[in-house]
């Protein structure tokens, strides 16, 4: 199988930003796509902030390296344009099984043939997407964790169908970003890091919104008895609150109630975590 050479990343969220910046750093050619040019400036925006992050974050990342960077990445409002000639799209787009389900029956007819498809979905299976790839011997979910050039995981999980050279180049190419390849060796929903995760983070919600404790003394709790870096409410705003809110409302009746309660009291309000500037902390003062 050929090198991975050029790259597209769908969707320029929180995640989606970070694994197309990530990549052009580590000197690949990177096409971005977005649904229009709100989107495409919103992650304009986004870049300049990861500029500056990296520069106070990651060694040796000065301005030229970065700058240089950001000058491989290509924004695209027009799906065919943006994954031509690729070699890898890697999809970033919202949970939701049926919009992921459409986009892969689009990205289908217009990517080429070599093109392999990875999927960075938190929670859905890959089996349950890929009958809709029309390639399902080169799809694959490469899930990333967020801020990840510092908490630089890659897992990499196959379905039945993967072809096992794509499951290996998609293991180098993890690791030519610089992040550290995590193999999973068959489907598992929510891989090994959301496995643990997200059941943390459930637990978390059910006591605040149930009135049984506030946010941050769950989270003091947690740091206190645990020795963990960051409470569950920490970590929901560094995930940013919308991807937690997209998978529970899709979730039974008790997780959309936690959706609605998110939904209520926090997204409504425009507080959506470390990125918005506030979420169950405000971000002008550090944690506590």
């Amino acid at each position: 199988m050929d090198k991975i050479n050029k790259v597209t990343v769908l969707g320029t969220g929180v995640l989606g930003s970070q694994i197309a910046f990530q990549t052009a750093y580590s000197g690949f050619e990177v096409s971005v796509y977005d649904i229009d040019e709100a989107a495409i400036a919103k992650a304009r925006q986004r870049f300049d902030a990861l500029v500056e992050r990296y520069e106070q974050e990651v060694p040796g990342a000065d301005g030229p390296k970065l700058h240089t960077a950001l000058a491989r990445i290509g924004f695209f409002t027009d799906l065919g344009a943006a994954v031509a000639d690729t070699d890898l799209v890697i999809e970033a787009i919202p949970e939701v099984l049926e919009l992921k389900r459409q986009t892969y029956a689009r990205l289908d007819r217009l990517a080429p043939e070599k093109t392999i498809f990875a999927t960075n979905s938190s929670t859905l299976l890959p089996s349950a997407i890929q009958d809709a790839t029309g390639r399902p011997d080169r799809f694959i979910a490469l899930h990333f964790a967020n801020q990840i050039w510092k908490f630089n995981t890659a897992e990499v999980m196959g379905t039945q169908d993967t072809d096992p050279k794509v499951f290996d180049a998609l293991l180098a190419f993890a690791a030519d970003i610089g992040m550290v390849p995590i193999a999973l060796h068959k489907e598992k929903a929510g891989y090994v890091l959301n496995s643990l995760l997200v059941p943390l983070l459930n637990a978390a919600a059910e006591l605040a919104a149930g009135g049984y404790a506030d946010p941050h003394d769950v989270d003091k709790v947690w740091r206190i008895a645990t020795g963990a870096p960051l409470g569950p409410f920490q970590i929901y705003d560094i995930i940013g609150l919308s991807t937690p809110y997209n998978i529970l409302s899709h979730g039974n009746t008790h997780t959309q109630q936690l959706a609605a309660w998110l939904k209520e009291h926090y997204i409504d309000h425009g507080k959506l975590g470390v990125a918005s500037g506030e979420g169950f902390y405000r971000y002008d003062n550090t944690p506590n």
